[in-house]
């Protein structure tokens, strides 16, 4: 699961167009973080970050879950 969330998190922040950098200052979460994340490196993130994240991106938390 963790993979589809990574997954997930780098298409839809491809899709709007905005960086690894520019993520992390909308989320409010540090950049390594993010790369971590979506890289796999940190598997399990906290429902905050997955939150923040979601919210910073304009989709709901749930969608970070979702198989495409």
């Amino acid at each position: 699961m963790a993979n589809t969330v990574s997954e997930n998190i780098r298409k839809l922040r491809q899709k709007k167009g905005i960086s690894q950098d520019r993520l992390s200052k909308e989320a409010d979460i540090a950049l390594n973080t993010v790369v971590k994340i979506e890289t796999g490196e940190s598997p399990n993130p906290t429902v905050d970050t997955l939150k923040k994240i979601a919210k910073a991106l304009g989709v709901s938390t749930a969608d970070l879950f979702k198989e495409k």
